[in-house]
């Protein structure tokens, strides 16, 4: 199959000398205030960062007292561990559940994975305990 390539074109003199570069001066760019007017008056506005204003300062204690607007999410520290473990369980739950199962790891020193673990393997025995 070692031969000639394919052809683009089914001539092979291609004739491109229709194709030249422009002549003359490039058109001059609009007014860039033009432009921005006509843009905000079709409701597309500009993406690039308003110039800073100076706002005014309050003290550090007024904003203290004033404390967050919204209240923030409690973050937890990553925990990195080589446990062996390796399957993802993923499940809803309600927040007091999750808190708590998060609480008990801390509480007793274990792993996330180790509590989940040992939650299971209660249940396994309080399940075979009990008749169904």
């Amino acid at each position: 199959m070692m031969g000639e390539r394919a052809k683009l074109f089914e001539e092979d003199d291609l004739d491109l000398s229709e194709f030249t570069p422009k002549e003359g001066p490039r058109p001059a760019a609009p007014d860039p205030e033009k432009v921005r007017e006509v843009s905000e008056a079709a409701n597309f506005h500009s993406r690039e960062p308003k110039s800073a204003k100076p706002r005014d300062a309050k003290p550090v204690e007024e904003v203290k007292a004033a404390g967050p607007a919204e209240p923030e999410a409690t973050k937890r520290k990553p925990r990195y561990h080589r446990t062996g473990r390796t399957v993802q369980f993923n499940c809803r739950t309600t927040q007091a559940c999750s808190d708590g199962m998060y609480a008990i790891a801390d509480q007793q020193g274990w792993l996330v994975g180790e509590t989940l673990e040992r939650a299971y393997a209660a249940l396994r025995r309080e399940l075979e305990g009990k008749p169904d």
